[in-house]
């Protein structure tokens, strides 16, 4: 009996390892996944997030229907703020948030702390950004050489957003001396201010936006790319002759201060899930995700969009937040002081 007992045990233990798996693949059958897009219409995460939400749930087992819905505000420390104290931990909210979202608590302490970026689970990253300082082709400002000597106005939006922190940190650490006005709603709104002589120009730009956004600027020459921000310098910018951010940075310490900044572009457009999610649920999603970058239809659409895709997986982007939150104390407070008035 005892025998026979121990046996039933082992199949029923058994069924049960099978059975979960089973399940797990069958959770997003006929469900709905709401895709919060931390931005406002019409920008580069809106077109990133969109193309996501286009393509992702054919590579999720079951199939389910991918809802964007735009949620700007705090940089998308907003929509990320939503995702991890009031979405579901099953899998069915996530959210595609800004860099700045995940940085902006190290950065700005003053900053109300809506969510943890190291509690928050990542499911991937769809590029690793570049991102550019522009001028209106008719500005007098032609040149960074020229931003560093002439009084011009360039825009942002607000804290926590590259607009806003790029424009104050090449005042601290390139030598800038434009005016920052700030309070612009999003890309799109800078980018008519540039076309309406509003101001001269604005930073923080990414690259893969300005080509989908606005490719007649650079085609017709409409614009100057005055600098480049990244880590390491892009191949297509630098063929064009767009200097590199660290042309302009000479001291040790402003170059680490810059470095950090910048080192959130590694994780240029996240997408997240709720801290806590279901570790099965968490991993269809991952792997659904890795899957959509490598899809077909997914490159030849973000080919038609001249939209940039340079993945980077989950697991990988938790953890890069999580070194960056682990750096040197002293660093971190004058990379704080940098990209603040």
């Amino acid at each position: 009996m005892l025998r026979i007992h121990a046996s039933r045990i082992a199949a029923a233990a058994v069924l049960a390892f099978v059975a979960a798996p089973a399940a797990a693949q069958d959770f997003f059958a006929g469900k709905t996944i709401d895709l919060m897009i931390g931005a406002p219409p019409g920008g580069g995460y809106d077109i990133y997030g969109r193309i996501v939400a286009r393509h992702l749930g054919r590579q999720i087992p079951g199939n389910p229907n991918i809802v964007p819905k735009n949620m700007p505000g705090a940089g998308s420390a907003r929509a990320a703020g939503f995702i991890a104290k009031i979405a579901p931990k099953d899998g069915t909210v996530i959210a595609n948030i800004m860099p700045g979202a995940v940085i902006g608590p190290l950065l700005d302490p003053k900053t109300e702390k809506l969510f943890d970026p190291t509690e928050v689970q990542y499911l991937g990253n769809v590029n690793n950004g570049t991102r550019v300082c522009i001028t209106n082709a008719q500005s007098k400002v032609k040149t960074f050489d020229d931003a560093r000597k002439i009084v011009s106005a360039f825009g942002g939006v607000s804290t926590n957003d590259s607009t806003r922190d790029y424009g104050y940190m090449h005042k601290k650490t390139s030598g800038a001396v434009w005016n920052l006005v700030t309070g612009y709603n999003g890309t799109s709104d800078l980018a008519l201010a540039v076309e309406r002589n509003e101001i001269d120009g604005f930073c923080g730009f990414d690259w893969a936006s300005l080509k989908s956004q606005r490719p007649n600027w650079i085609k017709d020459k409409l614009v100057n790319i005055l600098l480049q921000d990244s880590i390491e310098p892009n191949d297509e910018l630098t063929k064009l002759g767009v200097p590199h951010v660290f042309r302009y940075v000479t001291s040790d310490t402003n170059r680490k201060v810059v470095a950090l900044i910048l080192s959130q572009q590694v994780f240029h457009r996240s997408f997240i899930a709720p801290p806590g999610t279901a570790p099965a649920q968490l991993a269809i999603l991952r792997r659904a995700f890795d899957a959509t970058m490598k899809d077909p239809q997914f490159i030849a659409e973000a080919d038609k969009l001249r939209i940039d895709v340079a993945p980077l997986s989950g697991e990988r982007v938790q953890e890069v937040v999580r070194t960056l939150y682990a750096s040197p104390p002293e660093v971190v407070d004058l990379a704080r002081a940098a990209i603040n008035p």
